[in-house]
């Protein structure tokens, strides 16, 4: 077939597009052309139609190169031709240098705009603190740094991450919310190169967070971005207090050594298995640590006051209305729930909770105990246990080692995951003989997968989501987790009865979607590494008061029954409930209401209520205590400052 020839304009649009192609000059001529094309008619047609223009041609075309020359800036001078040529000439040179000018001015600017969008500028800040990084966990660092800044005015946050500064800020305050006081400052680069890092002024800082990254890979970068932090920050006075985290064990050592004296490094993966684990064994307990990790209740605070030395630290547990005392610090160090006949040093400071450091404030509590409601001690029961483990991730091997280190012997837990049962037993191998442990492999998504378990034998179920593939959504995990929990929620409705469920989420947004009830246990485990880095980063002792408390041994939080403290059915202060507790060797800093689990902003929960508050106690409801006595000046459990700390407590109390 024969191809048929281009038209008129097909070839006229061709040879446009080819002039075009030959770069600036062509651009320039057919910006003339068109100039001309425009303004020469069109200065014509005012000559001519003008009242006072001249009668002759030559003058008409005279006053049509004066209005065209004033129009485009060329002079319009008329006379000779080489006379008319120098104005050109001229008039050229003139719009070469304002042209030119102008164009400098404006990449100027363009570049600095550019800069400052960028987030490449100096800060010039005393007293902020600096959070690298950029994961799931920055949004709640950010929001409980503002709220732990609340009434102070000059308070700074910087974040530097490796992403576009003006999409950081829009993140942040979507999702963190207002700042309130507090300055938000955003820079942009990476974290590893000291010459960006500088730009923060770590030197001048108070703390510095280092996030954990959202890959485990990414948990090198946290070692790399130590060590920028201790090349930049190596000159200055002090130091700030560095908290950092990584997601496994093969980088904790580095990162330890990277941190130095002064830095905190938090194992997320442990720390969250230690949480997963305590909740399963004691439903309802993560409801406590939300309370005293997150700045908006009642936290933990050092307060001094001289009055209370030479006392026992029996005696001050009864000293504050409106604060619950929990331990000591000594040279430095906490110490959780000491002997009760611990003598007060001079020196020591009281830890308490409270609502803020300046709110303890000494009251003499003991008229308001009624010993006779006090109940009496009762033999603890310890039967074995029986755990349902659903899912299956790198925490989960942390999760059962940590459960079972507490378990009565014969406890069972039972894992069904969509792995192979010979990965998950070489993970779980810890040789222990005093619980078992029983694998199968199964969809936990799959209705017919649980209906041949029998739940109701199990005195708390786990929900684990599996770890992110790479490339995909991290979003994935929690999909799965959300779709096991309905499944439950169904096997529930069927068998009308209420399952003890832990279900660990990676986002908070997820949680209001999750078929659970309103108080039940939910992990996030990101939020909950922020909150604790949030905590450690504004007083660093509390990394050791923290560090017990989720530890496997020691010192814990426990809820218990009520019963077990005061007489069922009376009414009682909570001044009772303390002095009941301090006769166990523990000390209460709560209680859950079972009338108002189902409801309310804290579900039941109450942490550090007033001393003379008085209520009648029902059987379901629970006391939060902290119960087994930890070590003294923050030494390690087992070393030989901790066996001569407890000796000391001894002779004490002998």
């Amino acid at each position: 077939m024969e191809q048929r020839r281009p038209g008129v304009g097909a070839r006229a649009r061709y040879w446009f597009d080819t002039t075009l192609a030959r770069g600036t000059p062509a651009l320039v001529g057919w910006l003339v052309v068109a100039c001309l094309a425009v303004v020469v008619p069109a200065s014509a047609a005012l000559v001519w139609t003008g009242p006072g223009a001249p009668a002759s041609l030559p003058g008409k075309l005279a006053a049509v190169w004066r209005l065209t020359g004033e129009t485009l800036r060329l002079g319009g001078a008329t006379g000779t031709p080489w006379r008319v040529l120098l104005s050109v000439l001229l008039a050229l040179v003139a719009l070469l240098y304002v042209s030119t000018l102008v164009g400098l001015i404006t990449t100027g600017l363009t570049e600095r705009l550019i800069a400052l969008r960028r987030g490449r500028s100096m800060l010039l800040e005393r007293g902020h603190v600096v959070v690298l990084g950029w994961s799931e966990q920055v949004f709640t660092v950010v929001s409980e740094l503002v709220a732990a800044n609340a009434n102070q005015r000059g308070s700074a946050v910087a974040v530097l991450a490796d992403r576009d500064k003006t999409a950081m800020e829009e993140a942040l305050h979507a999702k963190a919310g207002p700042t309130g006081r507090t300055r938000l400052i955003c820079r942009s680069g990476p974290t590893t190169d000291p010459a960006v890092l500088a730009l923060t002024s770590p030197g001048t800082a108070d703390a510095v967070l280092v996030l954990p990254p959202d890959e485990m890979r990414g948990d090198a970068d946290v070692v790399k971005t130590l060590l920028a932090l201790r090349a930049t920050a190596s000159g200055a006075e002090g130091g700030a207090c560095v908290v950092a985290a990584v997601r496994g064990g093969r980088h904790l050592t580095a990162a330890r050594l990277a941190a130095g004296a002064r830095g905190v490094v938090v194992d997320s993966d442990t720390v969250t298995a230690r949480l997963i684990a305590q909740a399963a064994r004691r439903p309802g307990l993560s409801l406590v640590h939300q309370e005293l990790l997150d700045f908006a209740g009642d936290e933990f605070y050092t307060t001094f006051h001289p009055a209370l030395s030479g006392r026992d630290f029996g005696d001050a547990l009864l000293r504050y209305a409106n604060a619950s005392v929990v331990g000591l610090v000594r040279d430095g160090m906490p110490w959780l729930n000491p002997p009760a006949r611990t003598v007060i040093g001079p020196d020591d400071g009281i830890l308490v909770i409270a609502a803020d450091d300046d709110t303890a404030e000494l009251a003499d509590c003991t008229p308001l105990v009624e010993r006779q409601q006090v109940a009496g001690v009762r033999p603890p029961g310890a039967r074995p246990e029986r755990l349902l483990l659903l899912g299956w991730n790198q925490r989960a091997p942390l999760v059962l080692r940590e459960w079972g280190r507490n378990a009565p012997p014969g406890s069972v837990a039972d894992v069904v995951a969509d792995e192979e049962e010979s990965t998950m037993r070489a993970a779980c191998d810890t040789g222990a003989t005093d619980w078992n442990c029983v694998f199968r492999r199964g969809d936990t998504t799959l209705p017919e997968t649980l209906r041949e378990l029998d739940l109701g034998s199990y005195g708390s179920v786990v929900v684990l989501g599996h770890d992110p593939l790479p490339g995909q959504s991290p979003q994935e995990p929690d999909n799965r987790t959300l779709v096991t929990l309905l499944v439950l929620r169904h096997l529930e409705e069927e068998s009308g009865r209420e399952l003890p469920v832990v279900a660990e989420l990676t986002d908070d947004g997820n949680r209001p979607l999750a078929p659970l009830g309103p108080g039940a246990d939910v992990i996030i485990s990101g939020k909950l590494i922020g909150l604790l880095m949030a905590q450690i980063s504004q007083n660093r002792q509390l990394a050791a008061v923290f560090d017990e408390l989720f530890s496997a041994g020691g010192t814990q939080i426990h809820l218990r029954p009520a019963a077990d403290y005061v007489l069922p059915g009376r009414e009682a202060s909570f001044a009772t409930v303390v002095a009941a507790a301090r006769d166990r060797g523990e000390c209460a800093i709560g209680y859950r209401s079972r009338a108002e689990a189902g409801s309310g902003p804290g579900f039941g929960l109450h942490v550090n209520p007033p001393k003379a508050g008085r209520r009648r106690w029902s059987t379901g409801d629970e006391v939060v205590v902290i119960a087994g006595h930890g070590t003294a000046r923050g030494s390690i459990p087992g070393s030989r400052d901790a066996r001569d700390g407890q000796a000391e407590s001894v002779r004490r109390d002998e």
